[in-house]
């Protein structure tokens, strides 16, 4: 009876450049990256909860940045790693869903302001943030879609 290994599964090194799903790795870092970078860039009032968001992108962001040199290294070769890379992706998904909808929520806040010239930088920078948060959330949700099902064929 022949078993199936979680090396045959996963890549490592150069390889995880051209596999689906992580290929997803590099766009993950850049849309989640801009949102830490446009949130950052705005000011936070005591009652906003953009401390949330700013908790999600930069724990993405340094749990994907792990993620990817664990698969680059090649250290992902026992047979948890699957389901490790389906639960950080879906834990990530629910993250940035929930910290996509506080950034929205926000951003029709600033619209009622916005029309006073030094709430229009921040209201744009919101809006460019809740663009990249929702691009970010697709991504990981499709990183986690192709991961179950790399998962499943283990």
């Amino acid at each position: 009876m022949a078993s199936t290994t979680s090396g045959d599964v996963l890549p490592t090194g150069s390889r995880i450049f051209t596999t689906i799903p992580d290929i997803f790795f590099i766009p993950e870092f850049v849309f989640g990256g801009l949102v830490w970078i446009l949130v950052a860039s705005t000011t936070i009032q005591d009652s906003n909860p953009q401390g949330w968001v700013m908790f999600v992108s930069v724990f993405c962001f340094v749990g994907t940045t792990l993620w990817f040199f664990i698969f680059l290294c090649g250290a992902n070769q026992s047979s948890i790693w699957p389901s490790l890379d389906v639960g950080f992706h879906f834990l990530a998904v629910v993250f940035y869903l929930s910290a996509s909808v506080i950034l929205a929520f926000i951003t029709i806040a600033y619209s009622n302001i916005a029309t006073i010239p030094d709430f229009l930088k921040i209201y744009r920078l919101y809006i460019s943030a809740v663009v990249m948060s929702y691009l970010a959330t697709l991504l990981y949700f499709l990183h986690t879609i192709f991961s179950a099902i790399r998962w499943k064929r283990s």
